[in-house]
């Protein structure tokens, strides 16, 4: 079976850092993503975690425990307390590992769509993030997940 040509905005991003970065960014976005599906599959959503890559490449799972909502909130639990709370822990860790991820579930105001977003970071400074849009299928009872998009995202772990 033939790979599809990587898109132009792809291959400019994958050309513009290191090849051992690139590896260990799409390593995290494959990771993640996958790892958010079969949450989503199984449980019907996930709770916000993180994935590393050890400084000797293993790939290891970073989770912290849910923050309570706000009181009044239709909410179980703060899922951007909890993005922090991993944001925070990785920079925290930062000298263990060379490259992390941070997967959450978003919504995508303007496709009406919730979405799985990880937002990768490098320690040389490569960053790449990807939304996968999904929505459950009720005749199916299964997920429908859309295609694959590249997103913006900004350095938070090695920053200073």
């Amino acid at each position: 079976m033939a790979e599809s040509p990587a898109s132009p905005a792809e291959s400019s991003w994958r050309t513009s850092v290191p090849e051992s970065a690139a590896t260990d960014l799409e390593n995290l976005l494959g990771t993640g993503m996958g790892a958010a599906q079969e949450q989503l599959e199984r449980n019907g959503g996930f709770l916000p975690f993180a994935l590393v890559v050890e400084n000797d490449g293993e790939v290891r799972l970073v989770a912290v425990s849910p923050a309570d909502a706000d009181p009044g909130s239709d909410d179980e639990f703060d899922a951007d307390e909890m993005i922090g709370d991993l944001t925070e822990l990785l920079r925290q860790n930062r000298e263990d590992f060379r490259a992390a991820a941070i997967v959450c579930d978003i919504t995508l105001v303007e496709e009406g769509s919730d979405a799985i977003h990880v937002a990768t970071e490098h320690r040389d400074g490569a960053v790449f993030a990807a939304v996968l849009p999904y929505a459950a299928n009720t005749a199916t009872r299964e997920w429908d997940f859309g295609e694959l998009a590249a997103d913006t995202n900004e350095p938070a772990i090695w920053v200073d």
